[in-house]
């Protein structure tokens, strides 16, 4: 099937008023299995479709297997629920001391600013709010936010988050940017966006320069698979770096059947590091409910990030991380490289299987 492509395609906010929210538009860029169909119908209730026409165009029009296509369309497993799915696995309402903002770690704070996103991701962690119109973030909510980091001194980094930040207008981010560089004890900034993954056209020249304005900033994309490191990808990222002088980094979601093999994240990290990125986090899905077909076992997930260590160049491998369920923040989960502990010396296996032993310090 080729894609027709409107002579507004390159302009984020076509693709924005243009995002497909159902089976009949969908069917422009492929062919819908009667699996696919079924759950579009019956998910919509409990999470909407919303997909950009340029992320539509990256699917595989006749594999349902397609990894743009399984992390954007819906399955009827995501109907079914594990017993450990939660609403809400990382305990961010709790940590809420003021509307918008989760405040868990002592020196920075989440402030979520839209509950809008160019795609609604299926194995999405906020699926409780995103998407939902109903309790997005109000002016009047973002003055009060402020005002709380104003008065939190031990606060040194605020994230801004959502649903995706740059959904925002550039006039509203510029505001939110000079405000928050108003704040003497704030060190620095950290965007979460996944619009130079499924909308890069946003990464505009306007963006760039007030980026630049406000410097340092840093980004953290969201890049699952190869197939998303397209030349769109990539020209955006190149924007960001020298237009902006953003620090990109990447956190992806290790995510079965998408992306749970070496090979694959191998292929993903070298493209991310030619791009300009940094591979930063390699997440274990959270236990939200409905995406437990798409969590891959701790054990198995601790043997792809050996098969990485080691056998590809550092500044290519990300933390394998979990968020802890319950609100405990992250933790690494890293395979067992000590062997032994002695008196003086410990003894240590590296990536090849082969046995170390050095000092211990004493």
């Amino acid at each position: 099937m080729s894609v027709r492509k409107d002579k507004d395609w390159g302009n984020w906010k076509w693709q924005l008023q243009n995002k497909i929210r159902n089976k009949e538009s969908l069917e422009a860029y492929i062919v819908l299995s009667n699996d696919e169909i079924s759950a579009i119908d019956q998910a919509d209730s409990l999470f909407e479709l919303g997909i950009t026409p340029y992320y539509a165009s990256l699917m595989d029009p006749r594999n349902t297997e397609c990894p743009i296509r399984l992390q954007a369309i819906p399955k009827l497993i995501e109907l079914q629920t594990n017993e450990r799915d939660q609403q809400d696995p990382l305990a961010e309402e709790k940590y809420m001391p003021v509307k918008g903002v989760t405040h868990r770690y002592p020196d920075r704070a989440l402030w979520y600013l839209s509950h809008n996103c160019a795609v609604y991701c299926r194995f999405c962690t906020r699926k409780r709010k995103v998407s939902k119109p109903l309790g997005t973030p109000n002016r009047n909510e973002w003055d009060s936010a402020l005002d709380y980091f104003r008065k939190t001194e031990a606060i040194r980094e605020i994230i801004l988050s959502g649903g995706d930040p740059l959904s925002l207008s550039e006039d509203h981010l510029e505001w939110i940017l000079s405000e928050l560089k108003r704040i003497p004890h704030i060190n620095q900034i950290r965007i979460h966006s996944r619009h130079p993954v499924t909308l890069p056209m946003r990464i505009t020249d306007t963006l760039c320069e007030i980026f630049n304005k406000y410097f340092p900033i840093y980004m953290v994309t969201h890049f699952n698979h190869p197939k998303e490191c397209t030349t769109e990808s990539e020209q955006a990222i190149l924007r960001l770096v020298k237009q902006g002088a953003v620090s990109v980094m990447n956190q992806s979601v290790l995510l079965k059947g998408i992306n749970d093999s070496p090979e694959i994240l191998q292929n993903l990290n070298y493209k991310l590091i030619s791009m300009g990125v940094k591979p930063y986090y390699l997440h274990q899905c959270d236990e939200t409910f409905g995406v437990s077909h798409f969590r891959v076992p701790i054990q198995k997930g601790k043997e792809i990030y050996q098969n990485l260590r080691g056998k590809q160049s550092g500044i290519t491998v990300p933390l394998y991380v979990a968020d802890l369920t319950g609100g405990g923040g992250k933790v690494p989960l890293l395979p067992e490289y000590e062997v032994e502990t002695k008196e003086f010396t410990n003894i240590y296996r590296n990536y090849k299987g082969d046995y170390y032993e050095i000092s211990n310090g004493i």
